[in-house]
């Protein structure tokens, strides 16, 4: 193996470790943003979508909150 083909080895290990500790949410985030980047989506669209996931998830940790009280 060259020392190039070390570093790179051993920077993608580290990347891997890295996320593996990460919190939770870094760990998600990676993940939607690799899948929108493979897709290819345009940003723009990811956005406006987002805004509706957020919107979304909002009203229903609402309605967890209301039920709770």
């Amino acid at each position: 193996m060259t020392k190039k083909q070390q570093t790179q080895s051993t920077g993608q290990h580290t990347a891997k470790h890295s996320l593996t500790d990460a919190p939770k949410e870094v760990q998600l985030a990676v993940d939607l943003i690799y899948l929108l980047e493979t897709n290819k989506v345009d940003p723009e669209l990811a956005l406006a979508a987002l805004e509706i996931v957020k919107t979304d998830l909002q009203a229903k940790l609402q309605r967890k909150n209301d039920e709770q009280a």
